[in-house]
């Protein structure tokens, strides 16, 4: 059974980076899509972007120039780059790797301090 497991989130300053990692544990058969999700404290998840098989991006106009994610098919991964981070990108933050099912990772804390 294939597993997301999330890493790098933690406490950074306004203006700081962070880079997030989405390992995956098994062969993800047929990868669509690799899209990342955030949910802030008492709001509904949201998109924050993604990248397609063929390495097309999409993001949210709130993080557009900011993130960047991108694909690393020899080792499994999946990341998502946050440069200037905001207090406003506070959140959980997951992974969500469509292939032929749709998985999940189990989220990883950032909180950007004023």
């Amino acid at each position: 059974q294939v597993q997301l497991v999330e890493s790098g989130g933690g406490l950074v300053q306004t203006g700081g980076s962070l880079r997030l990692s989405c390992a995956a544990s098994g062969s993800i058969v047929s990868i669509k899509l690799v899209n990342w999700y955030r949910q802030a404290p008492g709001k509904q998840r949201e998109l924050v972007g993604f990248i397609t098989a063929s390495g097309t991006t999409f993001y949210v106009d709130s993080v557009k120039g900011r993130f960047s994610i991108s694909r690393d098919t020899a080792k499994n991964t999946m990341y998502l780059q946050m440069n200037n981070l905001k207090p406003e990108d506070t959140a959980v933050y997951y992974c969500n790797v469509v292939g032929r099912l749709s998985y999940w990772g189990q989220g990883t804390q950032v909180t950007v301090s004023s």
